[in-house]
């Protein structure tokens, strides 16, 4: 038995070294059993005592109290997916459903990169697009709307490609601008940035009202994109979670030209 503090040799059964006096006993980090130098593993519940045997620690979000990166920004967000997602996995069975979903995100993801947005959220059947964060874009509402616009022509096989027009699948869209917080959600997890705030919240429960093939602006959206966007008054909405009626704006088409005239507003 050989002292972990001076590296003495000493014989078996003793509990104290010769030479420094130290113990030659030392207790399981894990239950706190008696164990001597010399044993790699405990005798009563198994765990390592050696530190180079134990497994590394599980990466752990940061606390309360720990402060993560990220800024406020202003940004319009966009929710899309698809329309009647749980009757089409029937219909089509998981792995045709697969591919669709595929196809679905490929095209519609082209639209969003070519207008400048980004998207942080994938839900399955659908995606959040970011506009605005992390590259700051003064004109990200219209960014978005013409992503929007886009998405919904190239779903529908407007876009010429022949994948495109195998797809001709119905989606359905919301947009709300607002301010957010923009970065990680989690400490030493790796996680992709995201944006947190009421902003997301919005432009996810006007996807939901939204009715089949149609855009819905919150009016925040709309009084911003009022010079360019065409659009046709719905609601007031009832919105899940909100205690008011919201004013919300079916996108009919978003133009170059400015005082596009409004329908019904």
């Amino acid at each position: 038995m050989r002292c972990a503090r001076c590296g003495t040799d000493c014989d078996a059964g003793m509990k104290f070294c010769r030479h420094c006096d130290a113990s030659l006993n030392s207790a399981c980090p894990s239950c706190g059993a008696a164990t001597s130098p010399e044993n790699r593993y405990c005798g009563r519940c198994g765990a390592a005592l050696d530190p180079e045997l134990r497994a590394p620690a599980a990466p752990r979000a940061a606390s309360a109290g720990t402060s993560l990166p990220g800024e406020h920004k202003q940004v319009t967000v966009l929710f899309c997916d698809i329309v009647g997602s749980t009757l089409l996995t029937a219909r089509l069975g998981a792995e045709a459903m697969r591919d669709l979903v595929s196809a679905f995100l490929k095209t519609s993801l082209a639209e969003v990169e070519r207008y400048g947005g980004t998207v942080p959220q994938f839900l399955g059947d659908g995606f959040m697009a970011v506009f605005g964060a992390p590259l700051t874009h003064e004109d990200h509402v219209r960014r978005a709307l013409l992503a929007a616009v886009a998405i919904q022509r190239a779903l529908s096989g407007e876009g010429g490609g022949a994948e495109t027009d195998r797809l001709d699948l119905p989606v359905r869209i919301g947009i709300h601008t607002g301010s957010v917080v923009f970065g990680p959600v989690a400490g030493e997890l790796v996680m992709s940035p995201t944006v947190i705030g009421d902003t997301a919240n919005v432009a996810a429960r006007l996807q939901q009202a939204a009715e089949p093939v149609t855009i819905l602006l919150s009016e925040e959206t709309r009084r911003l994109a009022q010079d360019y966007a065409r659009v046709e008054t719905v609601g007031p909405l009832a919105l899940k979670g909100k205690a008011e009626p919201a004013s919300a704006y079916r996108l009919l088409s978003v133009s170059h030209r400015r005082r596009v005239q409004q329908v019904g507003a």
